[in-house]
């Protein structure tokens, strides 16, 4: 504030006042500014985008910032990625009279992979390497995952990846050597991955060149790495890199295992082994009376298992004391895995699918003991000639997930991962074509959560 004096007759001084421009801003509130989240989402994918408006009084300008960088964006509307996981700081700047308020909100980062889809393809055994194709939960679809992310491939013909721990841990048969034997450049056997980036922790080779043509892999912790192959069940130690030889394993079939409550439950024949930490022998073997062709941790934590026996049944076995809570028989369809090395069955909550390793696919209710025909794929899906390991239902959305080729020789270049949504009547929700390379198996991060 500036004052002058004005000096007048008989004395009197009065004194004048004017205000300057700062006085005059000084004055003027401050514009409000809040930040809104468009998505309402506080978290997303690399490489996924969040939307982010400016809410501030008018006349305002603006300016954005991350973890106190300027991003260079002067619009009231903001598009926040990133390639960098962890915790992030979004701030906006909002100007009027040369006065300037800020917001802020926090966002989280996490790796392109940590949710979604995985379908591991053995690849072509005489030619051509394992790969992992990713579908996110917005159905973008990344092929060569893997390979995208490391610039190394997986190992020859690659059976079955388990997730723990922000760990994935995918087998192969034939490792760093072909069918025939020829040498083959990739990351061998065992390859560890980042479960959220798949970059590459570590892989073994000549620490299991004893195990002939492993098939699956089901983990405990780093020194309970459980591996199948012909000869029977394993523990590998990634510490010590000890491989030693369950006794009583030798009949584990060639089927994913199961792991609930720090055990791992295995198909054996008409039995499933129970197997727990540092134990070099089963620790029990349950009779199932028939030869079981799936086995499969439950919602509950219990076990599912499907055998197809006369007549073939799913039962329910508690995961405590192996003891049977009930069975169903099933006299509609068929449980059988077929030629493949996953499930018969899959589960999401009470409800079963099945389709016998074919293209009709048939749903379960276990609590009504009812079986309904939903669908056959060669219906709705052009050259579903041939179901390339079973069916799988996703745990979150209930969506039932196949596998087809045309046929085999070069008619496997012609194929199909279909989705179909059954809870309005029968729907394709997608289908991608020509993707896969002879599919090992469908795999959902939510499954081992």
């Amino acid at each position: 504030m500036k004052k002058s004096v004005l000096l007048l007759g008989a004395g009197i001084a009065i004194v004048a006042a004017s205000c300057s421009k700062n006085d005059t801003i000084e004055s003027l509130p401050a514009p409000e500014v809040t930040i809104e989240n468009m998505l309402s989402q506080n978290s997303v994918a690399q490489e996924d985008t969040l939307i982010f408006k400016v809410k501030a009084s008018q006349g305002s300008t603006f300016s954005w910032a991350v973890d106190g960088k300027d991003a260079g964006i002067a619009d009231s509307i903001f598009k926040f990625y990133s390639d960098a996981l962890g915790s992030h700081t979004i701030t906006v700047s909002a100007s009027r009279n040369e006065r300037k308020t800020s917001a802020q909100t926090n966002v989280t980062v996490y790796g392109k992979y940590k949710y979604g889809t995985f379908i591991l393809n053995e690849g072509n055994m005489t030619s051509d390497n394992g790969s992992l194709i990713f579908i996110s939960p917005n159905g973008a679809i990344t092929e060569d995952a893997y390979f995208k992310v490391n610039g190394t491939k997986l190992g020859n013909v690659t059976q079955d990846l388990f997730i723990r721990q922000n760990k994935m841990y995918i087998i192969s048969q034939n490792g760093n050597k072909n069918a025939e034997g020829t040498a083959f450049a990739n990351d061998g056997l065992l390859v560890v991955a980042n479960a959220e980036t798949l970059k590459k922790e570590a892989s073994y080779n000549s620490e299991l060149a004893t195990l002939s043509w492993p098939t699956h892999i089901a983990v405990l912790n780093d020194e309970n790495l459980i591996i199948r192959d012909n000869a029977g069940l394993y523990r590998f130690n990634s510490n010590t890199k000890e491989l030693t030889y369950i006794k009583g394993s030798r009949s584990a079939a060639k089927l994913t295992m199961a792991v609930s409550n720090n055990k791992i439950f295995a198909a054996a024949g008409s039995k499933v082994y129970v197997i727990e930490q540092n134990k070099d022998s089963i620790t029990y073997a349950l009779d199932m009376k028939a030869n079981v062709s799936g086995v499969v941790k439950a919602s509950d934590g219990n076990i599912w298992i499907s055998t197809v026996g006369s007549p073939a049944k799913i039962s329910k076995i508690n995961f405590r004391d192996y003891s049977l809570i009930k069975a169903n028989d099933i006299t509609t369809g068929s449980v059988s895995a077929g030629s493949g090395a996953t499930p018969g069955i899959t589960a999401k909550g009470d409800t079963l699918y099945f389709s016998g390793a074919g293209t009709k696919i048939y749903r379960h209710i276990f609590s009504m003991g009812t079986t309904e025909f939903m669908v056959d794929a060669k219906t709705m899906v052009e050259n579903a000639g041939i179901v390339y390991n079973n069916i799988a239902v996703h745990p979150i959305t209930g969506e039932v997930y196949m596998n087809t080729l045309k046929g085999f020789g070069l008619n496997y270049l012609v194929n199909n991962i279909s989705i179909f949504n059954f809870s309005n009547g029968v729907a394709l929700s997608a289908n991608y074509q020509n993707s896969t390379k002879f599919p090992a198996g469908i795999f959902f991060t939510y499954s081992f959560n």
